[in-house]
């Protein structure tokens, strides 16, 4: 099997959260082995998750957001959409950025709408 990850995992054994929709629904995972880049994720048993999520890894404080790579029935291969810039980001203050990159987006729209209808 051809190995296509530029940078070598190591094997973990961290109790993890898939979180979506704005983080009000969450499955239990498993992370067995991680890298800067990316993870591989594993479930009790199979689930369904959205293309992109946030995993949470508690015990590590952090949370990073994550994109589906590969899937098999109670496991995903997932590479990480921000870089691991050697900070740990703690998860109540990745879920405050991500409430207030939604609001501002929100504002924007209507900004946008409020702007359009006075045309």
């Amino acid at each position: 099997m051809f190995d296509r990850r530029s940078e070598r995992r190591g094997r973990t054994y961290l109790g993890g959260q898939v979180a979506f929709n704005n983080r009000w629904s969450t499955f239990d995972c498993l992370v067995r082995n991680m890298s800067q880049s990316g993870a591989r994720i594993e479930f009790a048993r199979p689930v369904m998750v959205p293309d992109e999520f946030d995993l949470l890894i508690p015990l590590r404080g952090n949370s990073r957001r994550a994109r589906v790579v590969w899937k098999e029935a109670t496991a995903l291969g997932i590479s990480f959409l921000d870089p691991d810039l050697g900070a740990v980001v703690p998860i109540e203050l990745a879920r405050q950025i991500r409430k207030l990159k939604a609001e501002r987006d929100m504002l924007a729209r209507r900004v946008r709408d409020l702007s359009e209808s006075a045309i």
